[in-house]
């Protein structure tokens, strides 16, 4: 039983997905990934979602044959353009520089605090069954009013930028950060089960940011048919500590489509039609991308 299991089954959790990646390009796949997780966790009955958040990694990720952001971007905003709850957000990319995951996870919960957090401070806090699937793609940054004016003035600071969205100024904020408070939405990491076994991997996570990502956010990985991601926790000794903010969701019908396959099947002259959104390949020819893998465009 996980963490979100105990939440009252008349009071499901409202929560965001998120997924971080290259989307170099954005696939089928990717976006079946959000789908796949939000029938899971509705049938449980005890989360709602309310939206997906797509994050392309930066451009000082410097990764062979990674395409500028403003490709990437561009095309995963023209692959969502018939979904009603997905978003393209660009923070992450925008940065200065590469962005640790638990960053960008931050940034994100700052976000969905100064937002939901401020309607109750405004006496607008909506009832669950008036949130939309779609109300999350209006958080933005806005005028407002009173003291959910104040919350926007932290959201813009150094500190809200870090996930530190406090205000002293008011009780609502005083325990944002403390592991007692319950958020009004969660922010969740959708991932592969590759991701939950890179952590794994010597020097490529640091272990507090494998605490924080797992334990303060949680994990929804979707897991193919014959991988065994409940294996992989139990050889964790973190993981398994952590495995109550872990949502498995296992993938029966095969996909295999990888964004490093579509690129060499670009190269090739061969049709990805049916592998990527035809809006993307639209893109992909009208700009001459991927003929060479290393290139930089």
């Amino acid at each position: 039983m996980n963490r979100l299991s105990t939440v009252k089954m008349a009071s499901p959790s409202r929560v965001v997905l998120l997924a971080c990646g290259s989307f170099n390009p954005v696939t089928n796949m990717h976006l079946r990934m959000f789908e796949v997780a939000r029938d899971h966790l509705h049938k449980t009955g005890r989360y709602t979602v309310i939206g997906g958040i797509i994050s392309p990694v930066n451009d000082g990720y410097a990764k062979k044959g990674l395409l500028s952001c403003k490709h990437r971007i561009a095309m995963c905003r023209l692959a969502i353009n018939s979904s009603e709850w997905l978003k393209i957000d660009p923070w992450e990319s925008e940065q200065d520089a590469w962005q640790e995951t638990v960053k960008v996870l931050r940034h994100h919960q700052a976000v969905l605090d100064a937002k939901y957090i401020s309607d109750s401070v405004n006496g607008n806090k909506p009832r669950r069954t008036d949130i939309s699937p779609i109300q999350f793609s209006s958080i933005a940054k806005r005028t407002r009013r009173g003291k959910s004016s104040q919350v926007q003035q932290h959201l813009d600071s150094n500190d809200a930028n870090n996930g530190n969205v406090t205000a002293t100024d008011d009780g609502y904020f005083s325990q944002i950060n403390s592991p007692e408070f319950e958020r009004p939405v969660q922010l969740l990491l959708l991932c592969g089960a590759d991701m939950l076994e890179s952590f794994a991997v010597p020097g490529l996570w640091k272990d507090e940011d494998i605490e924080e990502i797992v334990g303060k956010f949680g994990l929804v990985v979707i897991s193919r048919a014959g991988s065994d991601a409940h294996k992989f926790i139990y050889e964790s000794d973190v993981l398994t500590r952590l495995e109550n903010h872990i949502e498995i969701v296992t993938e029966w019908i095969p996909n295999e489509i990888s964004s490093t396959r579509i690129r060499r099947a670009l190269k090739r002259g061969n049709s990805v039609k049916y592998l990527i959104p035809d809006p993307v390949i639209t893109y992909i020819r009208s700009h001459k991308l991927y003929l060479q893998e290393e290139e930089k465009q």
